[in-house]
């Protein structure tokens, strides 16, 4: 299989994937949108929350960076800026979610 091919069939399951954790996101964030900061902290220290939303960060920034690679692709000429600019958003791609997720589970 051609990696265009793999980029194209991951993006298109990343995001089928993400249909149902973005409507649970939606729906908990409507649901804690007049709390205050105490039963916030308490709905992410819950462990279906914990997990749900690290998940929901993972496939959201995988999806992201496959997207926004095929930009580079795309619109950036010049092969050592496209490849730097990949592992720039690569990097970033897997230490957000791993920093957000980090903060999560360290909520007492």
């Amino acid at each position: 299989m051609h990696s265009s091919t793999k980029k194209w069939l991951f993006t298109k399951i990343s995001s089928l994937i993400l249909i149902p954790f973005m409507i649970w996101f939606l729906l908990s964030i409507a649901s804690i949108y007049d709390k205050d900061y105490s039963e916030i902290l308490a709905f992410f220290s819950k462990q279906p929350s914990k997990t749900l939303f690290s998940i929901f960060i993972i496939i959201s920034f995988f999806f992201s960076a496959l997207t926004i690679s095929e930009i580079f692709e795309d619109y950036l000429h010049n092969d050592k800026i496209k490849n730097v600019a990949n592992k720039f958003l690569y990097f970033f791609a897997i230490s957000i979610p791993l920093i957000t997720i980090l903060g999560i589970y360290n909520f007492k």
